[in-house]
């Protein structure tokens, strides 16, 4: 059964999505995931998107930014070289991304879906370390080749799911989340989708909508007494897909934008997030294959026509995060450490008393 989303509970947000309200609303982007929950300790998994789906490893333009860089992220330095993403991108917790790198090269060159003779593969993280044993090293290869192979379009699960199976947001239960922008033909009629791997912010900073929830669903913070916004830790993962046709520079841009869609939800950037954004293009098909021809063609917007790109690029990241959070579920997890989901039916009477609904 679907999870309710942010616009099932009254919740405002701007623009059109696309039919999934989801990354995989950009052509031949799927999602896939393995979920780990199992026992008292094991609250984790791993996230994997395909650019182009997991069948046609043609790189596409990428670049990645680090809005504040306590965390991890494998294979960026290529990335901000070459300007192209090479294969899948991996998302987990913070102490397997080792081994989530190493299975995606064995994953590629076992299917024959290495792009060179050796591979960097972008694999990031977000620490699950209060649900999750997350010294338990619980994700193991096949966990990552479940989710490498069991990727999909259409609908994404969301939620406690894959890599944000242990995951906290604003004190609440966060996880992962997606969410699109369709652009109007004035515009260009371009896809820009967000996916969102939640565990940062602290009760007091949650804002919905222009409305300041925090201030009111104060019950149950894990670690705050809801009155403190200056202490904050965690960590955001956004990746951004559009079929508009950018360059690594032009996408680097876009991918700063990520950080104004979390600003959105409250979160004012503390020291121990690690807080990456990674965006890519799924178009200028074939621009990176080798061979002996010296010369590409390729298209790309003129930088005047980005704005709307930008403002899709906020708007997704925005509520992609809020649906992490509404899909998330009370969980107990190691050492008894217990969170809320956050609950559906004060928010809704929130955003009713803000006139939102």
């Amino acid at each position: 059964m679907q999870k309710p989303r942010a616009r099932d509970l009254g919740i405002p947000l701007e623009g059109k999505t696309g039919k999934y309200n989801a990354i995989t609303d950009v052509e031949g982007v799927t999602v896939g995931y393995s979920t780990i929950i199992e026992g008292e300790s094991a609250r984790t998994g791993v996230t994997i998107i395909h650019p182009r789906g997991k069948e046609n490893h043609d790189p596409v333009f990428g670049a990645w930014f680090p809005f504040n860089g306590n965390g991890e992220i494998t294979g960026a330095a290529w990335v901000e070289e070459g300007g192209f993403l090479e294969g899948p991108i991996g998302i987990t917790n913070t102490h397997s991304v080792g081994v989530v790198r190493d299975t995606i090269i064995d994953w590629q060159a076992k299917q024959g879906k290495m792009f060179q003779h050796w591979s960097c593969p972008v694999v990031t993280e977000t620490a699950d370390g209060w649900l999750n044993d997350i010294n338990g090293f619980f994700v193991k290869p096949h966990h990552v080749w479940e989710a490498l192979e069991n990727a999909e379009s259409g609908s994404v699960e969301e939620g406690s799911v894959g890599g944000g199976t242990g995951m906290l947001c604003y004190e609440f239960k966060g996880g992962s989340g997606t969410s699109s922008r369709k652009l109007p033909e004035k515009f260009g009629g371009w896809t820009v989708g967000a996916f969102a791997q939640t565990n940062f912010g602290m009760r007091y900073q949650l804002t919905v909508a222009g409305v300041p929830v925090g201030h009111h669903l104060k019950e149950h913070p894990v670690w705050s007494d809801g009155e403190n916004p200056w202490q904050e830790s965690g960590s955001l993962i956004i990746v951004l897909a559009t079929d508009a046709p950018l360059l690594p520079h032009q996408l680097k841009r876009m991918a700063k934008r990520a950080s104004l869609g979390m600003a959105r939800t409250g979160s004012l950037g503390g020291n121990g997030s690690g807080d990456i954004f990674i965006a890519f293009s799924t178009a200028n098909a074939n621009t990176a294959l080798q061979g002996d021809k010296q010369v590409v063609e390729l298209r790309a917007l003129d930088n005047d026509h980005l704005n709307p790109l930008f403002g899709a690029s906020v708007f997704a990241t925005e509520e992609a995060i809020l649906n992490s959070m509404v899909a998330g579920e009370d969980m107990t997890g190691h050492q008894g450490f217990s969170v809320k989901g956050v609950p559906h039916e004060e928010l809704r009477k929130l955003m009713k008393q803000y006139n939102h609904a």
